[in-house]
């Protein structure tokens, strides 16, 4: 684990932010903790590579709130649910947000960290995720119109000929500008491009609670 990756406690009681804030320590995992919502959301800047550890009842804004709100910005923090009032209609709601967990109180040391373990792991691959995807629109951005047409139709399964049927030109000319494709996308091969593009355009990053 980065010493960078931070597990972000969220809760009003006092003794439980210690409590918690000791067991993740403990583990050797860096922890910052707060009172409130509000309180973490001063404190705390989109794009911190962690997790949140968040309760649900506490004054002001509640921690289901919180993280529909993340969910209307886009912040991709792995969110772990932890309450002493939790029931079913709470549960689905968390998890439909995208929790990566839901944990009742009293609960068993193990069972957290091992959730945290999972919150992280998954911070890290929605990272790389986005980091990859980046550097595929970086490539893209360098293809002319035409080499995105051409692109569009190799991944799609079309042969040369059919492209240079479809787009009135010669074979030789649908050559070059597919040569230029996979130099500009840096792809070694057919598959490796069709890849790229579903990465770009088709697939998720991977989900929480997944």
């Amino acid at each position: 684990m980065s010493k960078s990756e931070t597990v972000f406690v969220v809760d009003d009681d006092q003794a439980m932010r210690k409590s918690l804030k000791w067991l993740i320590e403990s583990v050797g995992m860096q922890v910052e903790s707060y009172a409130s919502a509000d309180e973490f959301i001063r404190n705390y800047y989109p794009g911190r590579s962690g997790c949140l550890l968040l309760d649900v009842r506490m004054p002001g804004m509640g921690g289901l709130d919180l993280q529909e709100q993340f969910v209307r910005q886009n912040i991709k923090i792995p969110i772990i649910i932890i309450t002493g009032h939790g029931d079913v209609p709470m549960a689905v709601r968390a998890m439909k947000a995208g929790a990566v967990d839901f944990i009742e109180k009293p609960f068993n040391d193990e069972f957290l960290l091992d959730s945290i373990r999972k919150a992280l792991a998954l911070d890290v691959q929605q990272r790389t995720f986005q980091a990859q995807r980046a550097e595929i629109a970086t490539r893209l951005a360098h293809l002319t119109p035409r080499e995105h047409e051409v692109m569009e139709m190799v991944t799609n399964g079309k042969s040369n000929k059919e492209i240079a049927n479809q787009l009135g030109v010669s074979t030789k000319t649908v050559e070059a500008h597919r040569a230029r494709v996979m130099e500009k996308m840096e792809a070694s091969s057919l598959a490796e491009l069709v890849r790229m593009v579903m990465a770009a355009n088709v697939y998720e990053a991977p989900q929480q609670g997944s």
